[in-house]
């Protein structure tokens, strides 16, 4: 299970979600590459 909410230091759980054209996006994939930074944006586009 899951905690409630992260920390600050604490590591992402990992996911994948759809990008703007639809393809499939992991953050296990873009670990691979570069560093991420996750922003949520609360809204629509």
């Amino acid at each position: 299970m899951l905690p409630s909410k992260l920390q600050p230091g604490d590591d992402a759980p990992l996911f994948a979600l759809p990008d703007g054209k639809g393809d499939m996006v992991s953050l296990a994939d873009s670990l691979k590459h570069t560093h991420v930074v996750l922003v949520f944006y609360r809204g629509y586009w």
